[in-house]
């Protein structure tokens, strides 16, 4: 009787599963849609800023969850901002590097954190932050001005250090749009040949 309820419940949880897994396929497929349009993600990214902004300062709480989510976000800024494969690190190994001199061969620029996963994991943090403002066992007492002006010192810092690597191992995190490159230099002599 035991292996009987046993299967039962099984059974139970069998077509729970192929809907959270269905559930998860939907929604890893919509997602996959959003890759090429980064606009309008980071467009909705800021409306999801805009209503967690609004939640926290109408009720005037729910700072100690501000100062973690910007900790966070400070975090995944410099894994965005950073190569894949540090300069310093891999200099001792005689590995690849970035080119440091014109005549050097071109390599592009790999993030350590993708633009896209970068983009989710803020959008994600957001809404977890906002979900845990409904929450008053979060709703810390704290004096926010100090942790502002923590937060804006560590961020000054943080940015100092990671443009001072940025200048020494010349690499630019940025690319601005797609390079264009001219046509042939003489259309004149093209059009002479064919007068022949």
């Amino acid at each position: 009787m035991d292996g009987s309820g046993g299967g039962d419940s099984g059974s139970m949880a069998t077509p729970v599963q192929k809907r959270a897994h269905e559930a998860w396929r939907i929604y890893k497929y919509y997602l996959d849609k959003t890759t090429p349009h980064s606009t309008y993600r980071w467009i909705g990214t800021f409306v999801v800023f805009l209503i967690y902004c609004l939640r926290v300062f109408s009720i005037h709480g729910f700072y100690i969850i501000s100062y973690a989510l910007g900790i966070y976000l400070l975090n995944l800024l410099i894994g965005f901002l950073s190569p894949l494969v540090d300069p310093e690190l891999d200099a001792s190994d005689g590995g690849a590097s970035l080119p440091t001199r014109g005549s050097d061969e071109f390599k592009p620029f790999i993030r350590r954190l993708p633009e896209f996963k970068f983009w989710y994991s803020v959008t994600k943090a957001f809404c977890i932050a906002f979900l845990m403002t409904f929450f008053s066992v979060f709703d810390v007492p704290v004096f926010w001005p100090i942790l502002l002006c923590y937060w804006i010192v560590l961020f000054v810092l943080t940015m100092r250090r990671q443009i001072s690597h940025m200048i020494k191992h010349k690499y630019i995190p940025f690319s601005i749009g797609k390079q264009k490159y001219s046509g042939r230099r003489s259309s004149a002599s093209g059009g002479a040949s064919r007068a022949d």
